[in-house]
């Protein structure tokens, strides 16, 4: 597989990770707005919100069969439910939030992925632990958004994935991750890194993990169901023979 390994001079300013921000374009105020429907159509145990990378797990895309297929084979009975949505960064995770996403949901655990893009794929320049820093504090944000709108949930935080599309931006990923362990206190916020099955010891996801060095596959995506599902069992109990959770949603520019 190819590395990029591009330095960009030109590096954009940090944005403050821990400010609400709207994505205003009309896909993304449309997918809003199926995910505000979605949150009443069922019962929802489970809440996962992240970027793209949780999205694509429990997508209705037609591209993503397959990982649909290991969510359900994973999920079915815990009433879990995704809202994740591709390119977010903290920012805007907090003002989906604020604006209803979760509003009379009521879960039992959330489970959150997010930091990916706030970290990008642009090689750090000399300013890494700033950078990791900068997006601890969006997480810690969303975290504590999170808890004040659903306060008995135990929420699962994830450490960000590995970025093999650009190698160099991985002392920013272990960086924040040491950051997130910080937030967890073992029983209402939980930290969960799943990077040591996912890597070869480098930070390079291994063969079968992505196709394209960011995104999951459906076997990495079973590592991480792995992980979680101890937990859930714990907090949840045995899977129910029904599933009440709502229908899968997708990409509107998809359908």
């Amino acid at each position: 597989m190819m590395y990029v390994d591009t330095v960009h001079p030109g590096q954009p300013p940090l944005e403050p990770a821990d400010q609400p921000l709207a994505r205003t374009d009309a896909n993304s105020l449309k997918a809003h707005q199926q995910l505000l429907t979605k949150r009443t159509q069922g019962r929802i145990d489970v809440y996962f919100m992240g970027d793209s990378i949780t999205r694509r797990w429990g997508t209705s895309d037609r591209q993503y069969a397959d990982n649909l297929q290991n969510w359900n084979e994973n999920f079915k009975g815990w009433n879990a439910a995704d809202f994740g949505w591709g390119g977010d960064k903290t920012q805007n995770m907090l003002w989906r939030l604020q604006q209803g996403e979760l509003d009379g949901v009521n879960p039992k655990v959330i489970v959150l992925m997010a930091g990916t893009n706030n970290i990008g794929n642009l090689s750090p320049a000399d300013d890494t632990e700033v950078r990791a820093a900068e997006t601890v504090r969006g997480v810690a944000a969303v975290v504590k958004e999170l808890r004040a709108r659903a306060p008995q949930a135990t929420v699962v935080l994830m450490g960000i994935t590995p970025r093999s599309d650009n190698i160099k931006v991985m002392p920013i990923v272990d960086a924040a991750n040491r950051g997130l362990a910080r937030l967890a206190d073992g029983h209402r916020i939980r930290y969960l890194n799943i990077n040591a099955r996912l890597t070869d010891g480098h930070g390079v996801l291994l063969p079968g993990m992505t196709s394209d060095g960011l995104h999951l596959t459906a076997k990495a995506y079973q590592l991480w169901a792995d992980a979680l599902k101890p937990i859930l069992a714990q907090r949840l109990g045995p899977k129910a023979q029904e599933d009440q959770a709502p229908p899968p949603s997708g990409d509107p520019s998809a359908n």
